[in-house]
């Protein structure tokens, strides 16, 4: 009776146990993840709601999905900035920009929205092509440079609109995207395609990691992670499908806004390009050690270059989505607090300020956080002044908590 002789053995399933501490354990050195965005965000949502129940209904958590949603994409673009230990304080302004010229391509030039949406991007590539050029072949630091780009956008703004004035946006296409609905049937569609994707990643990389001879998570644990992931999107698909207009019979309020799948698939585009191409792999190269990346043959200078050219055509996107929020552009679009607010949402959802660390779902996960802040201390009735106040010592918490684990991740801490 002959015996099979494989070149690589199955590799041992961890148990469960072994899983939770070394989960532990990695938490206590100092690798926290998502994990404080996380309970911010259960703790947070649970007061709002005990304080003021309408915080949890239908309406009002659609109205939270859009009101973050300029904020979450302009923190994509910053994480790819942060992630090289760089900052990029022009982002807001270059948003207000590009929606600037959106908006006078739409009104004034009666260009259809595809045509002014490309030139709206190009304009986010050109400015981060600026930027990140000076950066990198003159030397100058990026927190010089894009707080000159920071002063020097505004003027631009109003220079587009003409030192004031505020144009306002009739394109149906555009004004969809923040302010219609996606049918409830293509909901659910999405939903199939979303939970089926996941579970085809999950268990593909199950598989890889077992081929290879490495450790590898059970069966179960997998399984467990694809249900929590369908049980949270089916609650929110089934929440939002549910009418939540006061006179449906006139103006029926059922779907996901969307900007949701918009989201949904840059945040997977975006986390697929950090953990999946060689490029990704060069920005947290550069990130954790320019030197070294440098004598690995990395191209230290195209990578940094291109980080700042995502950012601002990001910022772009963003200023797109609330250009469509709000109906109309004006010199305040992209200003007031909405730089400081997306990288907050950023280092709050667990991008380190020193680079090398850092995830895509940290920007939608922090600017969660932030809208879910704003939400309910209005309806609370606190002014904006407090809403700052409480903003900026949670961003100060999470900057504090990321200090502190770099420390205890050093050797010898």
């Amino acid at each position: 009776m002959s015996t099979v002789v494989t070149d690589k053995a199955a590799a041992p399933a961890a148990p469960v146990t072994e899983l939770v501490t070394g989960y532990v354990a990695r938490i206590r050195s100092g690798n926290m993840g998502a994990l404080p965005s996380v309970i911010a965000l259960v703790v947070l949502s649970v007061v709002f709601w005990i304080a003021r129940p309408v915080f949890m209904t239908q309406g009002n958590i659609a109205n939270l999905l859009t009101q973050g949603a300029a904020i979450a994409v302009i923190a994509m673009g910053l994480i790819f900035v942060l992630l090289l230990g760089e900052i990029d304080l022009s982002a807001g302004f270059t948003s207000g920009v590009c929606a600037a010229v959106l908006a006078v391509l739409l009104t004034d030039k009666g260009w259809p929205w595809y045509a002014a949406v490309l030139v709206s991007l190009l304009t986010g590539v050109v400015i981060g092509l600026g930027i990140g050029a000076i950066v990198v072949k003159i030397g100058v630091p990026s927190f010089v440079v894009t707080l000159a780009a920071f002063l020097a956008l505004q003027g631009v703004a109003l220079k587009i609109m003409d030192n004031g004035r505020n144009i306002s946006i009739h394109d149906e296409t555009i004004l969809a995207i923040a302010n219609k609905n996606v049918p409830p049937l293509l909901g659910w569609v999405m939903y199939l395609v979303l939970v089926g994707g996941f579970s085809f990643v999950q268990y593909r990389k199950l598989r890889a990691r077992n081929t290879l001879g490495l450790t590898g998570e059970t069966a179960p644990v997998v399984a467990l992670r694809i249900a929590a992931v369908a049980l949270v999107a089916g609650i929110a698909v089934l929440v939002l499908n549910d009418e939540r207009s006061r006179n449906p019979e006139v103006n029926s309020l059922r779907g996901m806004p969307i900007v949701v799948p918009i989201i949904i698939a840059l945040l997977l585009l975006w986390t697929f390009v950090l953990n999946r191409t060689s490029f990704g792999r060069h920005i947290y190269a550069v990130g954790g050690s320019v030197e070294a990346a440098r004598r690995a043959g990395i191209p230290v200078d195209r990578i940094k270059i291109s980080a700042f050219v995502l950012c601002s055509t990001m910022a772009a996107v963003g200023g797109l989505i609330a250009a469509s929020r709000a109906n109309s552009v004006d010199p305040n679009t992209g200003g007031s607090d909405v730089l400081l607010t997306a990288v907050g949402a950023a280092v709050i959802g667990g991008t380190s300020l020193f680079g090398g660390r850092g995830r895509m779902l940290d920007a939608v996960l922090g600017a969660a956080v932030v809208a879910v802040i704003n939400n309910g201390m209005g309806l609370m009735g606190y002014s904006a002044g407090t809403k700052f106040v409480v903003t900026g010592f949670v961003l100060l918490l999470a900057a504090g908590v990321d200090a502190l684990s770099r420390r205890r991740s050093l050797p010898g801490s």
